[in-house]
C-alpha cells in the first residue's frame, strides 16, 4: 500500500477537503499537500492524527501506519484472551437481558460470535451449513437456503444488508446476486427498515438496532457489532414471548474459543 495515495483516497472518499483535514489534524494545508503528493514523509504521530481525524476504523489506521513504515498502534486481542473476560461477561449479560427477543454479536466480517437463545426463532428452517458459530450472518440473511424464503419484504431488507457491506466487497458481490429487484412503486420505509419474517409462530414484524463499542481502542472490540431484534408491533412481541414459554428457543450459541 502506498501511504500517500491511500491517505488521499480515504480523504476523498469521506469528502473531506485538504484544508478541513489539516485543521482537524493540527497541521497546514501545504504540509498535508506535500504528504499526499509524496514530497514529505510524515512522522508517526502525524499519521495517527490524520487517521484519527478521518475517523478511520482501527484496522485501517494500523494499515496506514504500516504503509508509512511504522508499527501498528492499536492492538488486536483475541476475544478469548483473559484480559477481555469483562467484555465477554458484558456481552453475555446483554444477550441474556434482551430475551425473549433475538440478538446476535458478529465480528468485522459478519461472522457469528454469539447469539442468545431467541435467535433460533429467526434461523428456523435454514440450512445447517449457514447456521451456527463462525458462520456469516449476512450470508444467512440473504441466501436462498437461509432466511430469504421467509422474508416477506426481501428486496428492501436485502438492500439494507448490502448497504452495510461496503468494506466486504467480495461478500457484497456474492449476496447481491440473491437480491430481487425493488418495486419502484414501493411505499416509503418510515423511521426504520422493517424485517417481515415468516415463522412457525406467525409472521414476525421486527426492527433492528446495532450497538458497537464506540470507545474501543482494540481492533477486535471495535469491529464487534451487537444486533438486537425488536418487535415492531404487539402481535410480534406476544409471539416471541409465547415462543420462549414453549421451550422453542435453542441454547445460547458462542463461537468456539471466543466466548
Amino acid at each position: 500500500m502506498d501511504f500517500s495515495r491511500a491517505l488521499r483516497e480515504r480523504r476523498t472518499r469521506r469528502r473531506v477537503s485538504q484544508l478541513d483535514l489539516a485543521l482537524r489534524a493540527g497541521t497546514t494545508q501545504r504540509h498535508l499537500s506535500f504528504i499526499e503528493s509524496g514530497r514529505s514523509v510524515p512522522g508517526r504521530n502525524m499519521v495517527v492524527r490524520l487517521t484519527e481525524s478521518l475517523e478511520l476504523p482501527l484496522r485501517e489506521r494500523n494499515e496506514l501506519l504500516l504503509a508509512a513504515g511504522y508499527a501498528p498502534v492499536y492492538p488486536e486481542t483475541p476475544l478469548d484472551a483473559p484480559v477481555l473476560a469483562p467484555v465477554r461477561t458484558a456481552i453475555d449479560h446483554i444477550l441474556t437481558g434482551h430475551l425473549p427477543y433475538p440478538a446476535v454479536v458478529v465480528d468485522g466480517a459478519g461472522d457469528l460470535v454469539a447469539a442468545n437463545a431467541a435467535f433460533g426463532v429467526v434461523t428456523e428452517g435454514a440450512a445447517e451449513e449457514l447456521v451456527g458459530p463462525g458462520r456469516n450472518v449476512y450470508r444467512l440473511a440473504l441466501h436462498p437456503d437461509g432466511l430469504a424464503p421467509r422474508v416477506r419484504n426481501l428486496a428492501e431488507w436485502a438492500r439494507h444488508i448490502l448497504a452495510r457491506l461496503g468494506h466486504l466487497e467480495e461478500l457484497r458481490s456474492e449476496l447481491a446476486a440473491y437480491v430481487p429487484p425493488l418495486d419502484p412503486s414501493a411505499a416509503p420505509l418510515g423511521f426504520a427498515v422493517p424485517l417481515r419474517l415468516g415463522s412457525s409462530h406467525g409472521e414476525l414484524h421486527l426492527t433492528t438496532t446495532v450497538t458497537t463499542f464506540a470507545t474501543a481502542v482494540d481492533v477486535t472490540l471495535a469491529e464487534l457489532k451487537l444486533e438486537a431484534f425488536l418487535p415492531a408491533d404487539g402481535a410480534t412481541a406476544d409471539a416471541l414471548t409465547a415462543a420462549a414459554g414453549t421451550g422453542a428457543y435453542s441454547p445460547m450459541v458462542q463461537a468456539p474459543g471466543n466466548m
